[in-house]
């Protein structure tokens, strides 16, 4: 009786069968109509959103380059600083994971935020670009001028920058790029010029290391007041005071860029063969 009552079920390999080709016509449509559709976002995140990421750290790099008008820096050594600065966001993401998983966030509340922002974002980003500076730049013979260290930690900064941008811009697309290329590569800027101005003086001064430690400091400082007033929830309206310290240390960097560019021994050198 269990043989005629599984036979009294008619068409029922049919409907198995019917059932797999139905499948077969929806994964047909899928790839005909879903897929290319996939293919083209994967474009146009690779056409629009990863030149709009790289753009601002690379327009930067070349701003000051150019402003480098009396002895310029060999291209061999400012674009590996550059590569440098691409490697150099492995240290700092290994170090603010760790924290993150100790429970050190933007997320928590305003001590947590605080201690994140200067102790773990601070230190480890600026520390990390501080390294590959002092390891590979700092000791070149085309080091040979105070502003030489503001050039080489633009190039390792816009690098750094460069990189985290297309991160976050592949994850947020091009409003995210549009933001951070007035905001956050603005300010990995201004934190490379802070420390490459004292980086540049302790090579040539007397107390190397208290001059260089100027840089760091001030450059973790601006650093972590920034990502401060922008990760606290408390108090939305001071992430306002984020862009007044964006703003502040633009102009300052402008001071720095001039105040190196315009005392370089080689100045007078240049106007003389002109």
């Amino acid at each position: 009786m269990r043989s005629c009552g599984f036979k009294s079920r008619p068409g029922y390999k049919f409907r198995v069968r019917v059932k797999s080709e139905s499948d077969e016509l929806l994964l047909f449509f899928f790839h005909i109509h879903f897929f290319p559709e996939v293919i083209m976002h994967i474009i146009s995140q690779l056409l629009l959103v990863v030149p709009l990421a790289i753009a601002p750290g690379v327009a930067i790099a070349f701003f000051i380059y150019f402003r480098d008008k009396f002895e310029k820096e060999p291209y061999k050594l400012i674009r590996n600083c550059f590569l440098f600065g691409l490697l150099s966001i492995v240290p700092a993401f290994i170090i603010e994971f760790v924290f993150g998983a100790m429970g050190i966030d933007e997320n928590q509340n305003t001590l947590k935020t605080f201690l994140y922002a200067f102790l773990v974002v601070g230190i480890a980003e600026e520390m990390s670009k501080f390294l590959f500076l002092r390891v590979y730049a700092y000791h070149k013979p085309d080091f040979n001028e105070p502003f030489d260290g503001i050039v080489y930690t633009i190039m390792i900064s816009m690098g750094f920058t460069t990189i985290e941008n297309i991160m976050y811009a592949l994850k947020g697309g091009t409003e995210v790029a549009l933001l951070r290329m007035f905001t956050a590569v603005p300010l990995h800027a201004v934190c490379a010029i802070f420390m490459g101005y004292y980086v540049g003086k302790a090579k040539f001064a007397k107390h190397k290391m208290t001059t260089m430690l100027l840089g760091i400091i001030l450059a973790i400082l601006v650093h972590g007041l920034y990502d401060f007033f922008l990760f606290q929830h408390d108090i939305p309206a001071l992430a306002i005071l984020s862009l007044v310290t964006l703003g502040i240390s633009i102009a300052l960097s402008f001071v720095a860029i001039n105040k190196l560019r315009n005392s370089s021994p080689f100045r007078k050198t240049s106007n003389i063969n002109k």
